[in-house]
């Protein structure tokens, strides 16, 4: 399969799964609510658990966004460091554009406050998907591993080219390796606000920040090495957790909408778990929260058949991970 062949089966799928969960947040926002009234509908949540969650996905995102800079920016030496000033611009403008997107999204929450508990179940529903496809192995290996290297094809371009298109396309570049990660970060940071609140969230951001900018000082202005693949997989892990337990969160308040049903388990759980980590006693949350770790799990032995396995089996070459990290990061591989 061609190169341009493999694009638009990438943008395909992209827009087809789009529209699917554009779909069902249609659904849910014009279904009707179960028995219980959704004005009525609470489950507080520990504050640690809330700050733990936000600052936690704001450092994962703030990583992979220095990892990628990184890698866009590496080559950028000698000669070409002066290139590097309009990519950092564009980076620049890309976090200035995820501030005004989170006030964007939350001024579009804002008209959508009469939903209700319907608005705090979409939220949850929209904050999963992106959990799911940040922590999605499959996504990383065959889908990102090819928007890494157009970002690599593309500055190659660049630093063949003079004058204004040329810095045109370098602030773009440096843009674009920033923007998606803090977009990811608004939609699930708008979700936690508004079962949360600002205050909380933002706590946890300010911590997210801090330990990014932190790696982002070791990496870039003390040009130390970083054991940066085992962080991401740590932090994985970490983000992981918060997955499992946003989903139980955003089941219950299904059931309290009635739009999923209700069979308690067979004993109790302390109300603690619910208030730190989502677990509560009933087969359906406890069942949506296997799934969510299912899912995560098993994109990673589907990537690693795709990657390794059937090359192999095919005689093709094998994906293989780099062997040492330089001293800055270029390239973005994930354990195989």
């Amino acid at each position: 399969m061609t190169e341009s062949a493999r694009s638009r089966r990438r943008i395909a799928w992209w827009i087809g799964g789009l529209a699917l969960v554009a779909f069902l947040v249609y659904l849910m926002a014009t279904a009707s609510s179960g028995p219980v009234d959704p004005t009525e509908v609470t489950h507080p949540q520990s504050r640690a658990t809330v700050v733990f969650n936000s600052s936690m996905i704001v450092f994962r995102e703030g990583l992979e966004a220095i990892l990628i800079f990184a890698a866009v920016t590496s080559s950028f030496v000698g000669a070409n460091r002066i290139r590097r000033r309009p990519v950092v611009a564009g980076a620049a403008v890309a976090f200035a554009a995820a501030v005004a997107t989170w006030f964007l999204v939350d001024a579009l929450l804002a008209l959508a406050s009469p939903l209700g508990a319907r608005l705090e179940a979409i939220t949850g529903f929209i904050a999963i998907v992106v959990l799911v496809v940040v922590l999605n192995w499959f996504v990383h290996h065959v889908y990102w591993t090819g928007w890494i290297a157009r970002h690599h094809r593309q500055r190659r371009r660049l630093l063949g080219m003079v004058g204004f298109s040329a810095a045109a396309g370098l602030v773009a570049l440096g843009f674009t390796s920033v923007y998606r990660e803090g977009f990811e970060v608004v939609l699930f940071l708008q979700a936690l606000k508004v079962k949360s609140g600002g205050g909380v969230v933002l706590e946890g951001t300010i911590l997210g920040l801090l330990g990014t900018a932190a790696v982002g000082t070791v990496i870039f202005g003390l040009q130390r090495r970083l054991p940066y693949r085992r962080m991401l997989v740590v932090t994985g892990v970490l983000v992981g957790c918060v997955l499992v337990v946003m989903t139980g969160g955003t089941a219950l308040s299904f059931q309290d909408l009635g739009w999923l049903p209700r069979h308690e388990l067979p004993f109790g759980v302390p109300e603690w778990l619910g208030s730190w980590f989502e677990i509560y006693p009933t087969y359906e949350t406890i069942a949506c929260q296997l799934v969510a770790a299912v899912l995560v799990v098993g994109s990673y032995f589907l990537a690693r058949y795709v990657r390794v396995i059937r090359p192999r089996e095919r005689g093709e070459p094998v994906a293989r991970r780099a062997e040492a990290a330089p001293v800055v990061a270029t390239d973005l591989a994930y354990p195989a």
